[in-house]
């Protein structure tokens, strides 16, 4: 059986904001209660409505927040959120912005700077890596950033609904990277909206539901509690 890297227990994320003018900034809670424990080589997807606190779970898992209330047991490797365009400043090359990303992501310099021809070929953007990111357009921007996370994946990958990015031709492509990268040894914590895209990618899933681990298990399990918990909502909303 593979080890075990992370374990969460009784976590809690919550953001101060004032209600009204004059009054106290008041608690709101985005995660109230998450615990489950991911298996080195897995892939584990994550279900839940918007609003249900998944983003925030992944930006915790990447170490960009700390927990309120609670803790989280790590065992050593990098976990990084694949996140487009991380860092990207308007003034820099895209080359140099390559670098920066890189680096915000986890990589030494001598590690990214080895994987910038790799970058360039894969993001399809020719001379412009020489040139300012703000003459880029958004689908060059989106393909560089995507092609910067490819090459900095580390030993455990956070993916917030990033299967896909620029034309059809692209997407196609930087879909295909990111099925390699989950039938690879890495260890990826997928959230999605999609039920198949779940069932068709993950061994398990768990499913927050107003920021609590509702329940944790094989995905077709959780995924008929979850469907059948969405159709009775939308029936009481009806």
């Amino acid at each position: 059986m593979s080890h075990q890297v992370l374990e969460l227990n009784h976590v809690a994320v919550g953001y101060r904001r004032r209600t009204m003018p004059f009054r106290p900034r008041r608690m709101i809670w985005a995660l109230r209660d998450v615990n489950f424990e991911v298996r080195a080589g897995e892939t584990l997807g994550i279900i839940g409505r918007n609003g249900a606190g998944k983003s925030t779970l992944l930006k915790l898992l990447a170490g960009i927040l700390d927990p309120d209330k609670g803790s989280i047991e790590r065992a050593p490797g990098r976990a990084s959120l694949l996140s487009l365009q991380v860092g990207f400043l308007p003034h820099l090359t895209g080359r140099e912005n390559a670098i920066l990303s890189g680096m915000l992501l986890g990589l030494s310099k001598p590690q990214i700077k080895h994987d910038l021809d790799n970058i360039l070929a894969f993001s399809e953007i020719g001379d412009f890596f020489d040139e300012p990111i703000s003459t880029y357009s958004s689908g060059m921007r989106a393909r560089l950033g995507f092609a910067v996370a490819y090459f900095s994946a580390p030993e455990i990958l956070l993916i917030d609904e990033v299967l896909g990015v620029g034309d059809l031709a692209f997407r196609v492509k930087s879909s295909a990277a990111i099925q390699n990268l989950i039938n690879s040894d890495r260890t990826v914590i997928l959230v999605s909206h999609q039920p198949s895209t779940l069932r068709s990618l993950c061994e398990r899933t768990v499913w927050i539901e107003d920021g609590v681990s509702r329940m944790e298990g094989p995905t077709d399990e959780v995924m008929a509690h979850y469907e059948q918990f969405v159709a009775e909502r939308q029936k009481e909303q009806a």
